[in-house]
């Protein structure tokens, strides 16, 4: 499952994951807060980085500017 459609926008667990990221996080307490499987947090967040929506630092993601304005 993609956390972007075809056109661009975002899909409901991108929205969760953006959501749980108001602060730094790891992509367990990501889980932990949306209701996310693991998995699925995981690769979220590496298509959300590809995106340039988040970016990963020291192993916790947070949201960019980007990020920010598409929540």
């Amino acid at each position: 499952m993609a956390c972007l459609s075809a056109d661009g926008t975002l899909t409901e667990s991108a929205r969760k994951m953006l959501g749980a990221l108001q602060n730094p996080a790891l992509p367990e307490e990501v889980a932990q807060a949306t209701g996310l499987p693991l998995f699925r947090v995981r690769s979220g967040l590496r298509e959300l980085a590809q995106a340039g929506l988040v970016e990963e630092r020291e192993g916790r993601y947070v949201l960019t500017e980007v990020g920010k304005q598409r929540l």
